[in-house]
């Protein structure tokens, strides 16, 4: 959430950088001017009580009670006059804080603007792990089916399309990866937490996904919600808290994720890369203002650091202003190489918030007998559906009918390959 004593002082350099962020400027400029109207309301109020306190004060000097009657009715008079003011006020509260709710996180000066993906920028490849950009047209889904990894088919009858059943060899790569990951993340630093996979309503609106975004949630009764990502839990760790952040708080969690708004218009129908569940594990740090940006930083290269132990070919790209989150100050995106594809294919996105999140969720921390609210970044290390793609189609041997393993992956693995069976 934005501050709004920072939006009322420089109006005019919020409206054009969430005109760039598609935010609905209308929600925005009501926000401005009803700002301005709780301010004048919220400066009278004070002047009012400043001026029955002062009036109050000359009370005892009085000595007739006609003096003091005369008083009393002028003191209620004001104080009448005070909480009509105070009302008001309170009812603009409402409506501000809904404003501030649906408008998105404002970005950092370094952000390019831009419309779409078709504006983000490149900023690093790392073409030469592994076997390099290689292409042919065996998919994920069509080796993964022949080796007897997954099961599409039967997962649909269970549950519908958009599912998948990792079974066998697949079943264990998708643990190895899982175990990979962590340990890696856990050896940088990062506690591990293993959160509730259901949580309430206020822990999403905390990380920004209610209320603008709730039809892409699965939700359940009672306000209950199935987790889109561990971000949710993991940052809402600290909700309503006052913690101490002389240094940064830093988790990794596997997660199960559910998102039920899985792609539309044929897009990404087969496979492992959009589904409506999905394994994942994420980085979340929480830090102080100081730190954001250099721990920022350190998680993209953390992040990184397992695509290039995995041997998996991927490039860094830097987000522009439409295509960020909503509650993002800055994204960068990591996109692994699928060759039957041939092309990259998104599988972190690692984003810097600021205080936004923080503000959301309440979670705040002192410094020099101050309280702030906290600054958070997150990002997947890594999606681990879109990593066992991209490892199936980068390792595939057609030849001898394998699916070689990467070294660093062979001790979580118990083999260097797999063989088709």
């Amino acid at each position: 959430m934005l501050d709004l004593k920072k939006i009322l002082n420089n109006p005019d350099y919020y409206r054009n950088i969430l005109l760039n962020k598609k935010a609905n400027i209308s929600l925005f400029d009501e926000l401005v001017k009803i700002g301005k109207k709780r301010g004048e309301l919220m400066q009278k109020s004070q002047s009012l009580k400043a001026k029955i306190n002062e009036l109050s004060k000359s009370f005892i000097k009085l000595k007739t009670n006609e003096e003091k009657n005369e008083l009393k009715a002028k003191i209620s008079k004001i104080k009448k006059e005070q909480e009509q003011k105070e009302k008001k006020s309170e009812l603009i509260d409402d409506r501000v804080f809904f404003l501030l709710a649906n408008l998105p996180n404002i970005i950092l000066d370094d952000v390019p603007f831009g419309e779409d993906e078709n504006s983000n920028i490149v900023i690093e490849k790392k073409e030469n792990l592994g076997n390099g950009l290689i292409v042919h047209d065996f998919s994920h889904y069509d080796i993964a089916e022949k080796f007897g990894l997954v099961d599409f088919k039967r997962a649909s009858k269970l549950s519908g399309p958009r599912f998948v059943i990792f079974k066998n060899q697949g079943a264990k790569l998708a643990r190895a990866l899982m175990d990979f990951m962590l340990d890696t993340n856990i050896q940088k630093g990062y506690k591990e937490i293993l959160p509730p996979f259901i949580v309430k309503g206020h822990n999403l609106f905390g990380t920004g996904q209610l209320p603008k975004f709730e039809e892409d949630l699965f939700k359940l009764e009672n306000g209950m919600y199935l987790i889109p990502t561990a971000e949710v839990p993991v940052t809402n760790y600290y909700n309503d808290e006052i913690i101490n952040l002389d240094k940064p708080k830093m988790f990794v969690s596997f997660t199960e994720c559910f998102r039920s708004e899985a792609g539309s218009g044929g897009k990404d129908n087969r496979g492992l890369i959009r589904s409506h569940q999905f394994k994942k594990v994420e980085i979340v740090k929480i830090t102080n203002e100081q730190d954001g940006i250099k721990e920022f930083e350190k998680t993209i290269e953390d992040a990184s650091h397992l695509l290039e132990l995995l041997e998996i070919p991927y490039q860094k790209v830097l987000l522009c202003s439409g295509d960020t989150s909503f509650s993002s100050m800055k994204t960068i995106d990591l996109e692994l190489w699928l060759p039957s594809e041939k092309r990259f294919r998104e599988t972190s996105s690692i984003s810097y918030f600021g205080d936004f999140q923080g503000r959301r969720a309440k979670i705040r921390y002192k410094q020099n007998d101050k309280t702030y609210f906290a600054h958070t970044i997150n990002g997947s290390a890594l999606a681990i559906d879109r990593v066992f793609a991209a490892l199936i189609e980068l390792n595939y041997d057609s030849k001898n009918e394998l699916i070689k393993i990467p070294e660093k992956l062979v001790p979580y693995f118990g083999s260097s390959q797999i063989a088709r069976k």
